[in-house]
């Protein structure tokens, strides 16, 4: 059976396009050793998953809002992370802290492109499939796809901080697909996510493809 092209392929970038060189937890550590602070990376890795799980997304910001909306989301994460850590009090200055730490993120620094991206972008571009990002990521992602020299290759990135709905919330699909006036049956989309992309996508008739990420780069 031969599938029909998409007219358009959706990624999820983090754990799809590319990945956190080692783990969040040890550039979280990394940086904070700088600042004096001594915690395991696994500890804080442990930490920051669920930090980010009890922060919801903020929904319905003005656009000229969403930036210091977006500081400010990431910022109370990284405070839950080190509480949960057990060592938020040995900051002297946790806000200078933060703003190295946002900051670092929005480099090409801590990330690596998967080594079969480029040449699915390579091959998908050749034959004319257009291509889009939807992403539980935030603002920076512009930046990281231009440092990482991936931005190119989409012709949409759609957010969930810009959205105001977070995967896998069926409307962030929705804006996505309406951005390339494609319906549902004529996308695919690819991600990490059993929930937020395979099954999500799938909910709302996109062909859904699960990548699974067993190696990382340090």
């Amino acid at each position: 059976m031969t599938l029909q092209q998409p007219k358009v392929i959706f990624l999820d970038a983090v754990g799809t396009l590319f990945g956190v060189r080692g783990s969040v937890g040890e550039v979280y550590s990394a940086i904070a050793q700088k600042f004096g602070v001594q915690v395991p990376a696994d500890r804080l890795n442990e930490a920051f998953f669920q930090a980010f799980a009890a922060t919801p997304v903020f929904p319905g910001a003005h656009p000229d809002e969403i930036p210091h909306c977006e500081f400010e989301w990431w910022r109370v994460i990284a405070l839950r992370t080190f509480q949960q850590a057990g060592v938020l009090s040995q900051f002297a200055n946790f806000t200078d802290f933060f703003d190295e730490l946002y900051n670092h993120f929005a480099t090409a620094e801590p990330w690596f492109i998967y080594p079969d991206v480029l040449p699915a972008l390579e091959a998908w571009r050749r034959i004319g499939i257009q291509m889009g990002i939807v992403s539980n990521f935030d603002s920076r992602l512009d930046y990281v796809l231009d440092a990482l020299n991936l931005k190119e290759f989409f012709t949409s990135i759609t957010i969930s901080t810009q959205a105001g709905v977070a995967k896998p919330d069926p409307q962030i699909f929705a804006i996505a697909l309406q951005k390339h006036f494609c319906a549902p049956k004529d996308a695919w989309h690819i991600g990490d996510s059993f929930r937020e992309d395979y099954q999500a996508a799938k909910a709302v008739g996109l062909r859904a493809i699960l990548l699974e990420r067993t190696f990382k780069n340090s």
